[in-house]
């Protein structure tokens, strides 16, 4: 089995002839286009909207070839200075992109028998959704020359505040007490990964020198916060929404009542996760609260190791269980080499999934170790390729799905290989793993709802005037006690969560924390019924995902049968949590 992935399917090299073509031919598309933009789209009819998605469609095919043969191949060599210039060559096409959205949104705008244009085209009906949701976003819409200027300038504003967050995070050097007593300099990142050690002692020094090494960015970190919440308070006032949480909705495809219902059922939960966190604490420290620095403790030794070959078995074997279709894309995939699997000098760290629609494939990066956290990787970013799969048969306008939407198939392929593998081991690896479970299933419900409340607090604030460091720290000890209750120790909370997590710092993603708590419990939602009926739901399964580009979130609910915008469904998701809590602290007695 090759360990390497292959991208010869988008280019040979660097240099190659195609590639040097595509970039050609993908200046010119977007020159032509704008030219026929300007000239053709004053009169909107049949012949014109049929034009321009036919355009559009080899203008994004294009696009998306050339920016993933820069972004894969960077991604496996940070100093693949030929994959840089590929992505700079695409980002500066990106404002001609921009100017042809912006002159069709303009021409759609006022176009009153949209309807019935549609009515009279195989093309256009097969496109409704996408033409009927480019012209509602054509209402929020600037004048052309505004647009431009905006998109411009955000260059020089938020992005540049987005930069120097990252910047200022990933030089910033720490000030850590080894276990020998030394004092070692060492990256952030390093340093909160101590989080996850097995001594206590690690965890708690890692944790202190953590935040005091903040206290030296936090003025400039701050004033990034500040500027980019500014900028999107003012865009969207601009664009005529009422808060930017409606902003942020729309662009979900998702209604408030399905947003108050999901976290009026996960704010009912909390006393679930707080006694999970308080049994840790007694395990771990015999307190009564959990101090922060030990919310990633693990609890047991699970001695679950796997080589590739035996994590791609294990993987293939669930999947079949599932479906044969399922199977036969992670079969394709590892025979087809779309997975990098091993860490390497100068590959990023972590897991995604790319999604190609222009070759109908998908490359999966990894960083395999051999653990049990590894192989669930892997199924996780396998589900994101299947739902790829799924939508490859979909015009590629219809397969952008909305954030919350994405994490529906690679949690669902985590469900099937984990509950095969809890199925099998004894009760102390049971424990184990249960508690990594529960404890993944908390950052998204309880912590992820502080994060709300943290995020809509402060966009609330901003509006009436700046905050100060210290203003922003309240806000977010305020917001993680009322989401983690008195599980954690409040004497040891983290008040710099704001300024680590690079989640707050885009104008352009707001409440980038509601769509993770939607995409788990929407999935576990539809594994709860995937045990009920398994014949209904494989049946259903591949159509519901092949809808989620074209519709919005509550019409794909319907279509399984759930009503999103009512709490029983959410409180069902929850309670498979729940009952893995309940399992945990029945087994947990004999660490006590």
């Amino acid at each position: 089995m090759n360990l390497n992935w292959n991208l010869e399917k988008l280019y040979p090299s660097f240099d190659s002839k195609e590639l040097l073509e595509d970039k050609k031919k993908l200046e010119h598309l977007l020159d032509s286009t704008i030219q026929w933009a300007n000239k053709t789209l004053k009169v909107i009819d049949t012949s014109t909207l049929e034009n321009y998605i036919q355009k559009s469609i080899e203008i994004v095919k294009l696009m998306e070839k050339l920016f993933a043969f820069g972004q894969l191949s960077f991604s496996v060599n940070v100093k693949n200075e030929k994959a840089l210039e590929l992505i700079e060559f695409c980002e500066k096409l990106l404002i001609k992109e921009k100017e042809i959205d912006v002159l069709f949104k303009e021409a759609i705008k006022n176009c009153a028998n949209l309807d019935k244009l549609i009515e009279n085209s195989v093309l256009l009906k097969e496109h409704e959704f996408f033409l009927l949701e480019e012209k509602q976003w054509a209402n929020r819409l600037l004048s052309k020359e505004e647009e431009l200027v905006m998109e411009k300038m955000k260059n020089t504003g938020s992005r540049a505040w987005e930069k120097l967050q990252d910047t200022l995070t990933s030089t910033l050097e720490v000030e850590y007490k080894n276990p020998n007593g030394n004092i070692e300099y060492l990256p952030l990142s390093t340093v909160r990964n101590f989080a996850y050690d097995s001594n206590r002692d690690v965890r708690k020094n890692a944790y202190k020198a953590e935040l005091k090494a903040y206290k030296h960015i936090e003025v400039s970190v701050a004033s990034a916060l500040n500027s980019i919440k500014a900028q999107a308070i003012l865009e969207n006032e601009l664009r005529g929404f009422d808060s930017v949480l409606d902003s942020t909705l729309a662009k979900s495809r998702m209604n408030k009542e399905t947003l108050d219902a999901m976290l009026e059922a996960m704010k009912e939960a909390l006393p679930h996760f707080a006694k999970f966190l308080k049994r840790k604490a007694k395990i771990i420290s015999n307190k009564d609260s959990l101090d922060f620095y030990d919310l990633f403790a693990p609890i047991g030794q699970a001695k679950l190791e796997f080589t590739e070959l035996e994590a791609k078995d294990l993987i293939l074997e669930n999947f079949y269980v599932f479906s044969k279709r399922l199977g036969d894309m992670a079969t394709k995939a590892f025979n087809d080499n779309w997975v990098d699997f091993k860490p390497k000098e100068g590959k990023l760290g972590g897991a995604f999934c790319y999604n190609l629609h222009s070759i109908k494939e998908s490359r999966i990066l990894g960083n395999f170790t051999g653990n049990f956290s590894d192989v669930i990787t892997l199924a996780h970013e396998l589900g994101h390729a299947y739902h790829g799969e799924i939508l490859n048969n979909e015009s590629i306008l219809n397969s952008d799905y909305s954030m919350p939407i994405a994490e529906t198939a690679s949690i669902f392929c985590e469900s099937i290989v984990k509950k095969s593998i809890l199925d099998k081991i004894n009760d102390n690896d049971r424990i184990s793993i249960l508690e990594q479970d529960i404890s993944d299933s908390l950052q998204v419900i309880v912590d992820i709802y502080s994060r709300f409340l943290f995020e809509n607090k402060l966009i609330i604030e901003r509006k009436h005037s700046s905050l100060s460091v210290e203003k922003i720290k309240e806000f977010m000890l305020n917001s993680q006690k009322e989401a983690y209750l008195d599980g954690l120790n409040h004497d040891s909370l983290h008040e710099y969560m704001w300024l680590c997590k690079g989640h707050y710092y885009s104008a352009e993603l707001n409440y980038y924390n509601f769509p993770y708590a939607f995409g788990l419990l929407f999935s576990k939602g539809l594994y709860s019924i995937y045990l009920e009926n398994k014949d209904f739901f494989v049946g259903k399964y591949d159509e519901l995902l092949a809808l989620t580009g074209k519709n919005t979130l509550e019409d794909i609910g319907k279509f399984i049968g759930i009503d999103l915008s009512k709490k029983e469904f959410w409180e069902k998701s929850i309670n498979l949590i729940i009952a893995d809590i309940d399992k945990f602290m029945e087994l947990s007695k004999v660490l006590l």
